[in-house]
């Protein structure tokens, strides 16, 4: 087994297809469609160009033997508190093969500081109600629900998630 490599890469680099392919068929088996439409349309609901660094964003992949094993994104996200955008981190994935190594949580380590050294301050994310893994990794690593945890997720449906970016490096 090699070191496990960090690159950046564009969202639409053919590297990432076993990402969006697997997230495609873990939201349509856990989620109905709305509206006749597939919970896996939200992977498309953002161009490729929106996660560019030149926008405030970027992709990361975990990369292992030259396959990808975990990654995720974070784009331009809707203004914070302070009036500043916060950065909205997506696409948060692990290969089943290699969950268990705490490979989600440095995807979320590297988003983090990415956030923080394109200048954002705040962070946000979303996950659905039926991701009890996601809503414990996050609550692991320090984020805030901006939902009543006791609620009923199912009532709540987007599960929405804040935190301060780290320091700049």
């Amino acid at each position: 087994m090699t070191a496990l490599q960090v690159r950046w890469v564009a969202a639409d680099d053919p590297l990432l297809a076993p990402l969006v392919d697997a997230l495609a068929e873990d939201y349509d088996a856990r989620y109905e469609p709305t509206d006749g439409v597939p919970s896996s349309a939200e992977l498309t609901r953002y161009p490729a160009a929106a996660f560019a660094p030149e926008h405030g964003g970027g992709f990361v992949a975990l990369v292992e033997d030259g396959m990808l094993v975990a990654g995720g994104a974070l784009k331009r996200g809707r203004e914070g508190p302070d009036g500043r955008p916060l950065a909205e981190l997506k696409r948060m994935w692990t290969s089943p093969a290699h969950r268990r190594r705490g490979l989600a949580g440095r995807v979320l380590a590297e988003l983090e500081q990415r956030a923080a050294d394109l200048g954002y301050t705040g962070l946000e994310l979303t996950t659905g109600a039926r991701q009890p893994e996601a809503v414990a990794l996050y609550l692991r690593h320090g984020w805030a629900p901006d939902f009543d945890l006791a609620a009923d997720w199912e009532v709540v449906s987007y599960l929405r998630f804040t935190k301060p970016a780290p320091p700049r490096r």
